[in-house]
């Protein structure tokens, strides 16, 4: 052995310069990651950049080469990532005092950029977790907690993904969602409080509803029965004797019905109200 070292000493040294450069040279990009190749300190190429539309396995993952010591690479993961926002309390515009947690979701479409603005993944979240906290406290602000319980949400969770979007776009990142895990009233005596001031409310709004619907009732009721007696007049302007016989019979029918067959109405032959069961002379 000590001969073979003696005799291909330089060839072996040799060999072994050539293995260290080619693993200082070579590196493997994985699917899930983009490569950012960094020479002096500045980003000078992407290797598998996210491309919306294609397919993972069809933009530049495997082998690829940089210059030792002058390049180096930094992998940034192309997949889409979870930003966690840590709970905190909401005041909503009906002065709701709310426990919210929520998340977003995100991908990272320009790495250089995330690179120069941030830095690192890690570095990227810690900058846009107080922002989705800040848009989530500004737009549950502006509504009523009693909208987080209707559609209203969605339109809230949309507004919200697009402010933070823009502000995302910034640091090379796209928010794909946003979503709120939990919205509640504090437990305790808020949490009673704030439900009793809600049950108060939509007695109210009952009580108002029932007082507008009596009010439309007689307003209809008042007009037909102006409708009713524009009716009787222009029948009593036609033919006055029928619409005497007429409004005569209606009488006698409401009140012999009214005694129910069990009632005995005992009048003079003579008197007015039974002139209809004379005939006409």
């Amino acid at each position: 052995m000590n001969d073979i070292w003696q005799s291909h000493k330089a060839s072996l040294i040799a060999l072994g310069v050539l293995i260290v450069a080619a693993l200082s040279t070579i590196f493997v990009v994985p699917e899930t990651m983009q490569a950012v190749i960094i020479r002096n300190g500045d980003p000078v190429s992407v290797i598998n950049r996210f491309k919306p539309g294609v397919p993972f396995g069809r933009d530049g993952a495997g082998l690829w080469y940089r210059i030792p010591l002058i390049e180096r690479v930094q992998f940034v993961d192309r997949r889409i990532l979870n930003l966690d926002m840590e709970p905190q309390q909401v005041l909503s515009s009906d002065q709701q005092r709310l426990e919210v947690d929520a998340y977003a979701r995100f991908r990272i479409i320009d790495p250089v950029k995330m690179i120069q603005t941030a830095g690192t993944e890690e570095s990227l979240k810690t900058q846009l977790s107080p922002i989705l906290s800040s848009v989530i406290r500004q737009e549950l602000g502006r509504r009523p907690f009693a909208t987080l319980l209707t559609a209203e949400r969605g339109t809230a969770m949309a507004n919200i993904r697009t402010i933070l979007d823009k502000q995302a776009r910034q640091y090379g990142a796209q928010i794909v969602d946003v979503r709120i895990k939990r919205a509640d009233l504090p437990s305790g005596s808020p949490l009673e409080t704030a439900f009793t001031r809600m049950q108060t409310d939509r007695e109210a709004e009952a009580e108002t509803i029932r007082a507008n619907g009596r009010r439309d009732a007689q307003i209809i009721q008042a007009d037909a029965e102006a409708q009713a007696a524009k009716t009787y007049a222009a029948a009593y302007g036609k033919d006055p004797k029928f619409y005497d016989f007429y409004r005569a019979m209606e009488s006698y029918r409401r009140t012999f019905e009214n005694g129910g067959g069990e009632s005995n109405i005992i009048l003079s032959p003579d008197n007015e109200y039974l002139r209809q069961f004379k005939g006409t002379q």
